[in-house]
């Protein structure tokens, strides 16, 4: 599944410099502020597909004795930094678009300026849905900051277009720079967004109920002779969730059918939740607390 994460990431870098130069070359065309703030926006992907590339391949390293939990934790590292990126870039469009408010100058060849840009936005838009269904099936997080990014791209790029077919037919130069602002305050909520995401899965953020549901279904399908599991703990970290419970079983029952119990569970996590990394701490009947999910 990582390898197939990687390839993509690499395929990415690949589509994104494609991206990048049409989009540049639109800018350089045009010298448009608000193609200009497009054309930054592709930078960032770029320095992200590389970014979500390292991540990948650190997190494909296997635990070792500093990070016994392994490494997985990498990749929402880069999608925090690819936010980072993407605040400053918006900076960055705040600064261009002043400039230009301050000194608008006419649009150059705006019909060729405009195809290339939106050439640009399609290739995004194809590649972006790529991204998304491969980060759902290897459930990498590089890969889907990636793809939200890209969505976003797709997104402030059909309003850069819009907003120079504008100026274009209204003479209106400071349409320009109005729409470029508008870019950069898009492009700033996206990466704060995208910050947020990242620090709060870095913050050990439970999965989600279906998830949740889905665990507690299949502890209680596998654990037969057991009394009740509790005190169900989870956290996220890249791609992997760590599992953690009690399992309360009769107090004379034997350490070896106890451990079977255990093995039972362990293998239906493996077959249907392969991402998923268990451990289970067993109890004595006397300290159940008739809670979590009940066995029997």
């Amino acid at each position: 599944m990582v390898r197939t994460a990687s390839a993509i990431a690499r395929l990415s870098i690949a589509v994104g410099l494609a991206v990048m130069g049409l989009k540049a070359l639109a800018w350089a065309l045009t010298g448009s502020a608000a193609l200009y703030s497009d054309a930054l926006e592709t930078v960032v992907n770029v320095a992200a597909s590389l970014m979500a590339l390292y991540a990948l391949n650190v997190a494909d390293r296997p635990a070792d004795r500093e990070h016994p939990f392994g490494h997985a934790k990498a990749e929402l590292l880069a999608a925090g930094a690819e936010g980072a990126l993407i605040v400053a870039a918006a900076v960055s469009i705040f600064q261009h678009a002043w400039l230009s408010w301050q000194l608008p100058q006419p649009i150059g060849t705006p019909l060729l300026g405009l195809a290339l840009n939106i050439l640009a936005s399609l290739v995004n838009l194809a590649w972006a849905q790529v991204l998304r269904r491969a980060a759902q099936r290897t459930r990498s997080a590089a890969l889907a900051a990636d793809s939200r990014h890209l969505m976003a791209d797709v997104a402030t790029g059909a309003g850069v277009a819009l907003g120079v077919a504008l100026v274009v037919v209204t003479g209106r130069l400071w349409l320009d720079p109005l729409v470029a602002a508008a870019t950069g305050i898009y492009v700033l909520w996206s990466g704060l967004r995208l910050i947020n995401a990242s620090a709060t899965a870095l913050l050990d953020q439970a999965p989600d109920d279906a998830t949740m549901a889905q665990i507690q279904a299949i502890i209680r399908a596998n654990a037969a002779g057991a009394q009740e599991a509790h005190d169900l703990r989870t956290r996220q970290a890249g791609r992997l969730t760590f599992l953690e419970f009690h399992l309360v079983v009769p107090g004379d029952m034997r350490v070896a059918e106890a451990h079977e119990i255990c093995d039972r569970i362990e293998a239906a996590f493996r077959r249907e939740m392969e991402h998923l990394v268990v451990s289970i701490h067993v109890e004595p009947e006397h300290n159940a607390k008739h809670e979590g999910v009940v066995v029997v």
